[in-house]
């Protein structure tokens, strides 16, 4: 089955290092947490807030090792007002046997706060 595998984190600062730094951390996780190979994944969709234009986050995507070949691509977060500032998104469609509620999506920093229902279920710690 095919699924999307969320997950969202922040940075400090509009820097090229802590974007391609946080969004790999975030990566890593989301594929760890979720058990995902390369192979697996269709595609990754990175949006990142306004306030974000230092760096493309899915540079990250590159870091990883064997996950060069993966398609990625991104967009702008519609600018809604008062929404989480410096935030990237991520959208990692992958093919997996979980069913929906076994899928692990990953919030990190002040991401936890767009999904806190997530943050209560799951208590992971670090999420």
């Amino acid at each position: 089955m095919i699924r999307g595998v969320r997950g969202a984190t922040t940075v400090k600062k509009n820097t090229e290092e802590q974007i391609v730094s946080s969004t790999k951390r975030l990566l890593e996780k989301m594929i760890k947490e979720n058990n995902i190979s390369s192979e697996k994944v269709s595609h990754i969709w990175f949006t990142v807030t306004e306030d974000l234009d230092a760096a493309f986050p899915a540079k990250a995507t590159r870091l990883i090792d064997g996950w060069q070949f993966v398609p990625v691509m991104c967009a702008r977060e519609i600018p809604v007002p008062d929404s989480l500032p410096l935030c990237i998104r991520v959208m990692m469609t992958a093919e997996t046997e979980a069913v929906q509620q076994e899928v692990n999506h990953v919030y990190l920093n002040d991401a936890v706060s767009l999904r806190p229902d997530l943050e209560l279920t799951k208590r992971k710690g670090t999420r």
